[in-house]
């Protein structure tokens, strides 16, 4: 008897999306948080609906944005310094918050993503 109380239990949650507003998250200043191999790294950027503009390590670098649908985007760097910078990112949104998004991202063409955390700081 108890397994079919749970049952319609079960349906509600495996039923439950989450709503990603990621037009919230088109414009605005932000900062965002990346872990890659247990090391947190942090950076500070503005992004209007065309350009996006980046402060890391004390470095600005600034791309150029195509936005794919509302919760995902590709950048383009516009003074790239190396090869490595010449490549494009996408970037998926996967969840929002009233104050964040959580995100995922790799060069374009390839299958090993990383995710991370930005802020809106307003």
């Amino acid at each position: 008897m108890r397994v079919l109380c749970l049952i319609p239990l079960f349906f509600l949650v495996a039923c439950y999306e989450s709503t990603r507003r990621c037009n919230d998250y088109k414009t605005g200043e932000f900062y965002s948080e990346v872990i890659i191999n247990d090391r947190v790294f942090k950076s500070k950027f503005t992004r209007s609906e065309a350009l996006q503009i980046e402060t890391y390590n004390n470095k600005t670098d600034s791309s150029k944005l195509r936005w794919i649908n509302d919760c995902e985007v590709v950048f383009k760097t516009i003074n790239p310094k190396s090869m490595a910078e010449e490549k494009d990112i996408h970037l998926k949104i996967l969840t929002t918050t009233d104050s964040s998004y959580t995100f995922e991202y790799s060069y374009v063409g390839e299958t090993k993503k990383q995710k991370g955390i930005a802020y809106k700081m307003e």
